[in-house]
């Protein structure tokens, strides 16, 4: 199992922070039909329950984005990932289609409010630690380029950074080659139960990703 820890320069800021974290083996593979029925049907959920306005009241999103300004950095200009889903959702944008290990946690992301790291395990070298970024982090965001995350909570691991609640790493991600992989579910307050958002993970990959061996375990920053 890999190492994780939290910094004491986080803890102190986010003291109600825990951290779920799944690991398994898993096979990935081109989004099927049913899965991608899944996503647009939480898609048409979350746009039936919220607004733009009412969803940064949400939780779960309203305790990511405290964070974020505790630490000084605009909420609004670097949104959480979960808040940027549930977006887009709302606003019938449509949701990119990538493959079964990120669609999926995608369907985790806007039921729990919660923003989800996934990762490539065998593409982290070492242990992790989850602090804070700086101005020296050089963090190119999937999809992104180059990401400014000074300010932003960021898992970094031997090499660098491979996560923040906006945007993953390229070194890290989920391709159809990843055959073991790493969830850090990322609750700065509880909306899901972390065992629920537990449970309702482990059915999507035992479903989709022929998952095996899964482990779980919750870190707390307090």
């Amino acid at each position: 199992m890999i190492e994780i820890s939290i910094h004491p320069a986080l803890s102190q800021v986010c003291p109600a922070l825990q951290i779920g974290v799944i690991e398994a083996c898993v096979t990935n593979s081109d989004t099927t039909e049913m899965l991608w029925n899944e996503v647009q049907e939480e898609a048409r959920r979350i746009a039936s329950i919220y607004t733009t306005e009412t969803l940064t009241q949400r939780t779960a999103i309203a305790a990511t984005r405290r964070a974020y300004r505790a630490l000084g950095k605009d909420p609004a200009r670097y949104r959480v990932s979960s808040e940027a889903l549930c977006r887009r959702a709302i606003r019938g944008a449509g949701l990119y289609r990538i493959n079964t290990l990120v669609d999926l946690l995608n369907i985790v992301s806007m039921r729990s409010g919660y923003s989800i790291g996934g990762f490539d395990a065998d593409c982290i070298n070492g242990s992790l630690t989850l602090g804070v970024g700086t101005s020296d982090d050089i963090f190119n965001g999937i999809g992104r380029g180059q990401l400014n995350i000074a300010g932003l909570p960021v898992y970094r691991d031997n090499i660098g950074g491979v996560g923040t609640p906006t945007s993953d790493e390229e070194r890290t991600k989920l391709t159809l080659s990843t055959t073991r992989l790493l969830v850090c579910i990322n609750a700065y307050a509880i909306e899901m139960p972390m065992e629920e958002c537990f449970g309702f993970t482990a059915e999507l990959l035992d479903r989709y990703a022929a998952a095996t061996e899964i482990n779980t375990r919750i870190l707390s920053a307090g």
